[in-house]
């Protein structure tokens, strides 16, 4: 008798553990789905590129519509130190005299940035922008012009080129189409814009890599009147150049702190 009621109680104890162990793991077995977030694995920290796993399957591409696209652009940043070419076309009829090319090479580090654009009528024009100041001048001079510069004096000025911080400023409502498209084969943010009061409209492709602005176009009606494109992009500066003035001082030196660009007064 004895026997058979340490029996019972041995198999009521295995019953409880039994309940407790189901309570507390097999619920999710009988639960409705829930959603699931599966992190991937990290890429290794050494190692050359074959042995990196394929970053494009860990990236999550952000929707982009009107209203999202300016936020979307807001993550990027453009490279601290970079040098490319930017042509830029004015287009004022439909033959090639109707237009007018300006290559302009364009060297950007630390805060500082040098271009040489090659105008439309052969002169080159020379200038240098940093710490709230604009120098320029044509080649051949021997002096530098100086007059104060602001936030976007390197690239309205400085290149005659609108910047995704153009695309910031825009008001939600005049954008009308975006997307993720590739051009020249590298992919872009696209925005474009309802046509203004006068019929113009603007289009614009930022590189999701670099975060420049790669091309920009202004139309009027179907026919653009203004196209900036530049698609290579050299990253950092290349050592040995040096932004200087006609006389040769030196205003900033890529990768070397810059020296105060105000020249020492002769000893009285």
């Amino acid at each position: 008798m004895e026997g058979r009621k340490r029996n019972v109680l041995v198999v009521l104890i295995a019953a409880v553990i039994a309940a407790a162990v189901l309570s507390s793991f097999g619920l999710g077995l009988f639960a409705p789905d829930t959603a699931k977030i599966v992190l991937p694995t990290p890429p290794a920290a050494s190692g050359g590129p074959e042995d990196q796993p394929d970053i494009q399957e860990h990236l999550i591409r952000v929707e982009v519509t009107p209203q999202t696209v300016q936020n979307v652009i807001r993550t990027l940043a453009r490279p601290e130190s970079y040098c490319r070419t930017v042509l830029i076309e004015d287009i004022w009829g439909e033959g090639d005299q109707d237009r007018g090319e300006t290559r302009t090479q364009v060297w950007v580090d630390g805060g500082w940035t040098r271009t040489r654009a090659a105008l439309p009528g052969g002169r080159v024009r020379w200038s240098i922008v940093g710490e709230d100041s604009l120098w320029f001048w044509y080649e051949g001079d021997d002096t530098a012009q100086m007059c104060p510069a602001d936030s976007s004096s390197a690239d309205l000025e400085g290149q005659r080129i609108p910047t995704y911080e153009d695309v910031l400023s825009l008001d939600t409502a005049l954008i009308t189409s975006t997307g993720y498209v590739e051009q020249g084969e590298l992919p872009c943010i696209y925005v474009e814009t309802a046509p203004d009061p006068l019929g113009y409209w603007e289009r614009y492709w930022v590189s999701v890599d670099s975060g420049l602005l790669v091309c920009a176009e202004l139309s009027l009606g179907d026919t653009a009147v203004y196209r900036m494109s530049s698609y290579d992009v050299e990253r950092p500066v290349p050592a040995g150049e040096s932004f200087s003035l006609p006389d040769g001082q030196v205003l900033h030196t890529p990768g070397t702190p810059s020296p105060d660009p105000t020249p020492e007064s002769d000893p009285g």
